[in-house]
């Protein structure tokens, strides 16, 4: 078995711990290395777009694609969702905005990042 997949099962098994009264509570696993470039270019967003609309420094974005830094655990956790629900992140990080003609086409493009996004999972 392949260690993605013991993570998983292992991350399963206190999932069901939870629900069984068995725990508490449950501990989050935050993957250990994170393909920052991926996730841009999946986006098809520049280091700067990308840093812009997600609230990361531009050069931090540098760092981390060129290798030079490593995100930190909270960093990792909330790429991790924006890898998987893009669309979600933006509307909660720009929900404070105005509906204007702008943000109607910005929904639209949120639309089809999440409609790509499902297309390639």
């Amino acid at each position: 078995m392949t260690a993605m997949f013991e993570d998983m099962m292992a991350g399963l098994d206190e999932v069901e711990s939870f629900l069984a009264g068995e725990k508490a509570g449950y501990k989050v696993r935050v993957p250990a290395e994170v393909d920052v470039k991926a996730i841009r270019q999946r986006l098809n967003m520049t280091q700067a777009r990308f840093s812009d609309t997600f609230g990361f420094s531009l050069d931090a974005v540098k760092h981390w694609e060129g290798g030079r830094r490593t995100p930190e655990s909270s960093a990792r956790a909330f790429l991790t969702v924006i890898a998987r629900n893009p669309g979600a992140v933006i509307e909660a990080l720009h929900q404070d905005r105005r509906r204007k003609k702008s943000d109607r086409k910005r929904t639209t493009v949120i639309t089809k990042m999440r409609t790509a996004h499902r297309a390639g999972s």
